[in-house]
Order: C-alpha cells, then sequence, then structure tokens
C-alpha cells in the first residue's frame, strides 16, 4: 500500500490542482525493463517483454480514494484523472501505447473494500513496444525533470539475491470453500442468483528486503501471454483483459470456464474436449459474455463479438474465451469503460447485484484488489487494464513482508464442491510456484 508519510509520494484525495510537464523521447530498446524499476516497490505493466515500468522509486503522484467516497472509486478517480491530463503539458515525440503521460491504476473490487483504490503517476517510466524503446519524465511545472537533476540516474538495479515465500490456508479452508460452495448452490437453487464467483485465500510472508522484480519477472517469463503486473504492491499475471482502449477502438476478451492442463497430449486433448462441450462451463461463459455486452452497450458503439468461444491455452490451464470490440463514444475513456464493465460476470456473477451480496455473505475477508482492474491510462484515456487474477497483495510488517493471495472460481447450478476446490489449487499454482 501507499505510504503516505514517504515524502517522495504526493497524494491527492480530494482533487488535483497540480500542472504536469511531461517528455517522451525514444531511446534504444531496454533488454529488461524490470531491471530499471525499485527492488522494493516495482511498478510495471508487461507482456511478452514489452511494457513500461517505472525507473527507481521517484517522486510520484498518487490519487488515492479510500473506502466510502462514492458513489464510484473508479468514476472519482476517472475525473481526476481528466482534470491532471487536461492540464498537463505533453511532449510526445513517440506516439505509441503507453508514452506520454501514463498512470498506473489498481482498484478494489468491491466499492465497500477497506483497501485503497489508486493511481500513480512516476517521475520516470522505461517503456518498449514492437522494437523500439523510449523514457518518459514527469514532474510538477516549475520543478526540473527527472533527467536534469543532478541526482537522476537511469542506470539498473542489480536483481537482490534469490528469496522463497511461505503460504499457507488464510481466512477460508479448504473445507471452508467447499461449504461456501454448498452455500452457493443452494442460493442459485433458490433462485436468488445464476451464478456466484467464489474465492479463497492463502496467507504467508517472504522476507523482509526480498527484491519483488524477482517474483514479476518469474511471471512474465513463466507466463508470458498473461499481463504481468505491479502496482502498489499488488503482484501477479493476469490472463484476462478487462478493457483495452486504443485510438477509440475499445476491445476485451471474456474468460469463464476453466479445466486443469493435462500430464501429456492425450489428456490435454481430453480437458480440451470436456470443457468445450460441457453445458456448465458453456452456460457460465455465456452469463459473463452477456453481462459485458450489456454493461458496454451505453458507452460503446458498433459492439461486437465470437460468436463461439474459443479455447485459450496457458501453461496450466484451458479458458473458454471470448473476444469483443467496439467503437468508444466521445468524452469516455479507458477508467470509464472500467467502471461501467466491473465487476464482470467472471469474477461476480449474474446478476450482479444478486453475486455481490451473496460474495460479501459467504467470503470470510475482504477481496481488496484482488479480481479488481488493475493496468494503465494516458492523457488521451486510451488505455489497458486486466482483472486482477492470479495475484498477490504484499504489505510491509514489523519484520517480513505480509503477503495475501487469491484465487477463485464461478459456482452454477451444476458445480460440485470438490471440482471448486481443484480449480482453485490449479489457479493459484503459478504463483506459488513462484513464490516458491
Amino acid at each position: 500500500m501507499l505510504d503516505e508519510e514517504d515524502p517522495g509520494v504526493r497524494n491527492y484525495p480530494g482533487g488535483v490542482t497540480t500542472r504536469l510537464i511531461v517528455e517522451t523521447r525514444e531511446i534504444d530498446p531496454v533488454d529488461d525493463l524490470l531491471a530499471y524499476a525499485d527492488p522494493d516497490r516495482p511498478l510495471a505493466w508487461l507482456r511478452r517483454g514489452d511494457g513500461i515500468v517505472a525507473v527507481g522509486a521517484p517522486v510520484q503522484i498518487s490519487i488515492a480514494v479510500p473506502a466510502g467516497r462514492g458513489p464510484l472509486r473508479s468514476a472519482i478517480i476517472a475525473e481526476q484523472w481528466r482534470e491532471l491530463a487536461s492540464a498537463a503539458s505533453v511532449d510526445d515525440a513517440v506516439g505509441l501505447p503507453g508514452t506520454g503521460l501514463v498512470g498506473f491504476g489498481a482498484l478494489t473490487f468491491d466499492e465497500g473494500s477497506n483497501a485503497d483504490s489508486v493511481l500513480i503517476v512516476p517521475s520516470m517510466i522505461l517503456g518498449k513496444s514492437g522494437g523500439r524503446g523510449w523514457i518518459t519524465r514527469i514532474a510538477p511545472e516549475g520543478e526540473e525533470l527527472p533527467a536534469d537533476r543532478p541526482d537522476a540516474t537511469i542506470d539498473p538495479t542489480p536483481y537482490g539475491p534469490h528469496w522463497a515465500g511461505t503460504v499457507g490456508p488464510g481466512a477460508q479452508t479448504p473445507e471452508g470453500h467447499r461449504d461456501a460452495v454448498r452455500e452457493a448452490i443452494r442460493r442459485i437453487g433458490a433462485g436468488e442468483a445464476s451464478k456466484i464467483v467464489l474465492a479463497r485465500d492463502l496467507a504467508g510472508t517472504v522476507p523482509a528486503a526480498s527484491d519483488l522484480r524477482r517474483l514479476v519477472r518469474e511471471l512474465s517469463t513463466g507466463y508470458p501471454d498473461t499481463w504481468a503486473f505491479a502496482v502498489d504492491g499488488l503482484i501477479g499475471a493476469s490472463p484476462e483483459t478487462l478493457i483495452t482502449v486504443q485510438d477509440r477502438t475499445v476491445t476485451a476478451r471474456v474468460l469463464a470456464g476453466t479445466v486443469g492442463r493435462g500430464a501429456d497430449a492425450a489428456d490435454d486433448a481430453a480437458a480440451r474436449a470436456h470443457l468445450g462441450s460441457s453445458p456448465k462451463d458453456l452456460d457460465e461463459h455465456a452469463y459473463a459474455v452477456r453481462s459485458l455486452l450489456d454493461s458496454l452497450a451505453p458507452h460503446v458503439s458498433a459492439v461486437r463479438s465470437d460468436e463461439t468461444p474459443f479455447l485459450l491455452e496457458l501453461p496450466n490451464l484451458f479458458h473458454l474465451a471470448t473476444d469483443v470490440a467496439g467503437e468508444l463514444s466521445e468524452g469516455e475513456s479507458s477508467l470509464d469503460l472500467v467502471g461501467a464493465v466491473h465487476p464482470t460476470a467472471a469474477v461476480a456473477g449474474t446478476p450482479t447485484p444478486a453475486a455481490m451480496a451473496a460474495i460479501r455473505e459467504i467470503e470470510p475477508f475482504d477481496r481488496g484488489r484482488y479480481a479488481g482492474p488493475v493496468g494503465w491510462i494516458d492523457a488521451d484515456g486510451n488505455g489497458e487494464w486486466a482483472i486482477a487474477l492470479r495475484c498477490a497483495q504484499f504489505e510491509q510488517g514489523d519484520g517480513d513482508i505480509r503477503v495475501t493471495a487469491f484465487a477463485g472460481g464461478g459456482i452454477v447450478a451444476a458445480s460440485d464442491p470438490d471440482a471448486e476446490l481443484l480449480e482453485t489449487r490449479v489457479k493459484f499454482r503459478p504463483l506459488v510456484d513462484a513464490l516458491a
């Protein structure tokens, strides 16, 4: 979480009054972007080696919205970002996604969460895409840009020693999760909802002063087709795009319906065949697609989607996936769409209000930013946002660093408690393996 006592952090919880000077210049591509990030508090968004990272631990601007500030924290942040961006002086000589003024965001799953929703603007960003590299320098008007300060450097920081973390059952035990699934099935049978997404948690520690970039790097290289992210202590690798906006074109991908990979090619073929013909998984997927289309409709024109889902293959599992596209309405931004579509049926359920109410009553913990939106936005409202899955929140304790991880699955009438527990174990594997 952001340290409000840190003199290098400027918080703007009630309004933005700073005018920023932004300069982006092309440089030779950097091989390892993460090597330039802060080992203790990395700020990164990566996929297949491309992406953006904050350099070092510089002065940063944070729009932090705590619980109780409604109606939607995403709407508050979106409006403050518009104010900040409209006042900024941006000199962008590169013009690629992720250049110019950029904010890194992590928002809570539930508006009632005790965690903060944040948008962070660092003073220096390195980026790489399609074989091109760039550096962006950002400073409040009247202050020197980072590269002009006597103490400014853009040298990589050597990685710290390898480390291992330990995690075990958290507030929700395996048997407790089975009971929770049974309760969700009961509520679905009673007509309260068609689908309820339930999660369970793991809790543990990693050694103090661990170089957290190592975890981001492990997830990024081990799962290259996911979005590997690190924002304000939230670190993970999400396979699920929430919203992408570039030049007013909106794209999104729905993932709902999951099966674990097999031990060999024959097992994989059987798993694919099962997932592609499973009424339970196909129904769950259809709920999620319809929910997204309905949420996008007021904000996006010419919305279109695949007629049938395809199978997305990851190293540890298969997902049913559907791509959605459209054109952004005038005056809207990627953050406005985040507020419109979150929470999706894929991470909450259907209908959303009933599913959210059930989650609050059944789950014995606050999800925080798990299953919430994570990503970035630029001055024009473009951005890439994923759902924070396969992730954990890291917080500094008295000694070691506390870590809390989450994984979940969609519960429908045909769900089996043992199978749902197994699904969470499969989804925990990327993070647990990386921690070990």
